[in-house]
């Protein structure tokens, strides 16, 4: 791990990270309660086939204790993202003008997406999966707008030469009456559904080539190197995958934009990283953001950036 990993762990994605969950908790209702009075200027809005959404989309990786810090982190998050606590987030983000989450087929993310629509949300769903054979139990449980094939299987199916079950995925889905979409960290696969004219309504776009064979990561070059857990990434991968993102016709949202974590020194960081994203992606593309509110209103501080910089995308 670079000493990037090693950065003051009272940074904004990490602040807090030690106090008691009940502490940390408190925390986050007081931040709610705030601003449940008035509540913030819409965001800027995209479109998803009928469906329109923020261009800020919640994650799902700190819900699920994907840090990419290490296996402490990851624990952190679980524990703090209980059921109750994972609701409690979803209804800020919408207090703060975040209409839709990104989420895997998992048992507290369908509890989530139940105990909100009961809560009379209007949130949009859209879900990452990988099996074509439980397509139909996705849509059951979740009834997401989109259905979109994982990244890392599909750069994996990819490179081994196996890509025609990833379109296969994608007409299960659009069978299903679901707009389908392809995640990818490797660009190239995102220019070649694109260039073969897939069925696919949207990609989703990760700013990090993480899934680079042993090959291509000798190919980076010197200088450029960044770490992103035990991902050895460029730090020219942003502007590779947001020139394919511009190239195509299909809204893309673009992930991991702050990097992991890596790009969270401070708040000025933060709204650099902000800035790219949305100067780089079409006006009809968007972001998705992970967030770990633990004693810190990420939620508030990420949605005024998107009000700030992702004004092009309104309609």
């Amino acid at each position: 791990m670079s000493s990037n990993n090693h950065r003051d762990v009272t940074g904004r994605r990490q602040f807090l990270a030690h106090l008691p969950l009940a502490v940390a908790g408190s925390a986050l209702v007081l931040s709610e309660a705030a601003g449940g009075s008035d509540a913030p200027p819409a965001l800027p809005t995209i479109r998803l086939g009928e469906h329109r959404i923020s261009r800020l989309i919640a994650g799902w990786n700190p819900i699920a204790g994907y840090s990419y810090l290490g296996s402490a982190m990851d624990r952190k998050m679980r524990e703090y993202f209980t059921l109750e606590r994972t609701v409690a987030f979803l209804q800020n983000c919408e207090r703060n003008g975040i209409m839709a989450w990104q989420l895997d087929h998992v048992e507290k993310g369908v509890a989530a997406v139940r105990a909100r629509r009961e809560q009379g949300s209007k949130m949009k769903f859209l879900c990452l999966h990988a099996e074509a054979a439980s397509i139909e139990k996705v849509v059951a449980d979740i009834a997401p707008i989109a259905i979109v094939h994982h990244g890392g299987v599909t750069d994996r199916l990819f490179r081994e030469g196996k890509s025609e079950q990833v379109r296969d995925f994608v007409q299960r889905v659009r069978d299903a009456g679901i707009l389908a979409g392809v995640s990818a960290h490797n660009p190239d696969c995102i220019k070649r559904v694109a260039d073969e004219g897939w069925p696919v309504d949207l990609f989703m776009t990760c700013f990090y080539y993480l899934t680079r064979s042993d090959e291509e990561r000798q190919q980076i070059a010197p200088g450029t190197t960044l770490q992103i857990g035990h991902y050895t990434c460029s730090t020219s991968d942003p502007l590779a995958m947001t020139a394919v993102a511009r190239q195509v016709d299909q809204p893309c949202l673009g992930f991991k934009i702050l990097a992991a974590g890596q790009r969270c020194g401070n708040e000025q960081e933060v709204a650099e990283a902000f800035k790219f994203a949305f100067d780089h992606l079409k006006p009809t593309d968007g972001a998705i953001v992970g967030m770990y509110p633990r004693g810190h209103d990420q939620v508030g501080e990420n949605a005024q950036h998107a009000r700030q910089v992702a004004v092009p995308g309104k309609t």
